[in-house]
């Protein structure tokens, strides 16, 4: 039986009006405001995921590692002497190696992704509201404890950041979990796109602001960076958990029309009274594990870049540090820019009716993996030449803002209900994969960060973004899944009950049995 939104041929006109309400409020709404807030909080989110990244090359005393001899002048020639005497006056007190700063780097993702699975089942019983704005408080006030923590020992530091990254778990799942109870199916692109483009705001924020930081801020410059995020974080968490609410439902600021016209169009609301989650039909789910290796290529790949460009740039096309943060920021203010560009194409074509949602999904998931694939081989073979190597990385983890629009929003439309489920799995195994990201790369370079190494690191991150967008068009669909009807409910309600009342007499039939003997 085909259900809403079912989309394995082209949709009708019809199939389309009915998509679309006409009453759709004009101007902005609360819905708008919402999103606004969630696309704050996931800025903030990767802000405290990414300072680090830059704050690590100020920490660190480079010119006291043990590093190959021949690293700087193998492929780029003899370095300018007053480059690298700037370099070395930029060097911090901290001589952890390279494979240390890896685990630094990755600490973070130990506690991001614990949390993934849990708060995505607690908040479709509870509620996601709560454990967003909770979780993100924790993160940003250890965040204001980074430079204590490093100060004490290298293992103090890796603890915090694992703090961090418990506090962080709820964003994503309950981001998701929100858009499915306030965003129409009409608007998810564009909406979804919006909110997740913020990872990339946040990155274009953080790092050239820590490496302005890092060179003239406060408290001895790299500690500034800590304190100022964390207070920013600190009030948006404040502000969220006063002016949000779960739903429009319990919304006392919504207005009537716009509240009607989000409730008309979200058939079986994604709320907590839903039934229970059908966990066995999940995983047997081909578009579910599509979705979910897909999400696994895009985290590996891009965690690649966003741990370790700042890195790259200085021991290979030699930035200093203050240079380094704009540089690094440039591809994602490029995949930023792109992510809201795609959003609208993605919305436009299925609008349009000429595409149905599998094919939007798959043919903008492949721009958006294929194509930071194709520039991080490209990238590899650009030898020392910044300005070639900047632009390769900028168009292509630029195109890398498609994935929004691709298998980050198709959580919604396989399984409205659940998507806060969906994206709690994926995202966790996601970051699982992603999390070896910084380490691999580590070993790789370690003691020879010359462009060989570098570009084994770009192969790989490569070779998986295109083995995994490949499973993706193979197994992936747009089509709300069987497991997800509401028509069902009362059916599977009833036979859960009847279920319930035959172990119940049968139980108080053995209890007869006995009390007679």
């Amino acid at each position: 039986m085909g259900l809403k939104g079912d989309d394995d041929k082209r949709p009708s006109k019809l199939a389309i009006m009915d998509d679309v309400d006409d009453n759709v409020p004009r101007g902005l709404g609360t819905r708008h405001w919402v999103t606004f807030m969630l696309f704050l909080g996931m800025a903030n989110a990767y802000i405290m995921r990414t300072n680090m990244s830059v704050a690590i090359v100020a920490m660190v005393n480079h010119t006291a590692l043990p590093v190959h001899k021949e690293a700087l002048d193998t492929e780029c020639g003899n370095v300018d002497p007053n480059a690298t005497s700037v370099a070395a006056s930029q060097d911090g007190s901290f001589v952890w190696s390279s494979t240390l700063q890896g685990y630094i780097l990755s600490s973070f993702f130990y506690g991001y992704v614990i949390t993934q699975i849990p708060f995505g089942i607690l908040s479709k019983r509870y509620g996601a509201r709560l454990f967003l704005g909770v979780g993100m408080l924790i993160n940003s006030v250890f965040g204001l404890l980074v430079p204590i923590a490093a100060e004490a020992d290298y293992k103090w530091l890796i603890f915090v950041r694992f703090i961090q990254g418990l506090g962080e778990g709820p964003i994503v799942p309950c981001s998701h979990a929100m858009l499915a109870k306030w965003i129409p199916p009409n608007e998810r692109s564009r909406m979804g796109a919006a909110v997740y483009a913020g990872a990339q705001f946040g990155t274009v924020i953080s790092m050239p602001l820590s490496g302005l930081l890092s060179a003239y801020g406060f408290a001895g410059g790299w500690p500034s960076i800590f304190y100022v995020f964390g207070i920013i974080g600190t009030v948006w968490c404040l502000a969220f958990l006063f002016f949000v609410s779960e739903d429009p439902e319990h919304c006392p600021r919504i207005k009537e029309a716009e509240k009607k016209y989000i409730l008309s169009s979200l058939w079986g609301a994604a709320g907590s009274s839903s039934p229970p989650i059908p966990w066995t039909k999940i995983l047997m789910s081909m578009p579910f594990w599509a979705i979910m290796l897909a999400h696994m290529g895009q985290n590996y790949g891009y965690e690649t870049l966003m741990t370790e460009l700042p890195t790259f740039m200085r021991q290979v096309l030699h930035f200093s540090i203050k240079d380094n943060g704009f540089v690094s920021a440039l591809p994602y203010l490029c995949m930023w820019l792109f992510s809201m560009f795609i959003s609208v194409v993605a919305d436009w074509m299925l609008s349009s009716g000429r595409f149905n949602h599998t094919q939007v999904r798959k043919i903008i998931n492949s721009i958006g993996e294929y194509g930071p694939a194709i520039g991080l081989f490209i990238a590899a073979h650009t030898g020392c030449n910044p300005a070639a190597t900047v632009a390769v990385l900028a168009i292509g983890v630029g195109l890398n803002g498609g994935i929004y629009s691709g298998f980050k929003v198709n959580h919604l439309d396989i399984s409205p209900r659940f998507a806060g489920i969906l994206m709690a799995f994926t995202n966790c195994l996601a970051n699982l994969t992603g999390l070896l990201a910084p380490i691999v790369a580590g070993y790789i370079i370690e003691g020879k960060p010359t462009q060989a190494q570098w570009r084994i690191v770009f192969y790989i991150a490569a070779c998986v973004y295109i083995f995994c967008a490949t499973f993706y068009n193979i197994f992936g669909s747009g089509r709300r899944q069987e497991w997800d009807n509401p028509a069902e409910d009362e059916a599977i309600a009833k036979k859960a009950a009847a279920k319930k009342a035959t172990k119940l007499e049968k139980k108080n039939n053995e209890n007869t049995a006995e009390t007679a003997q």
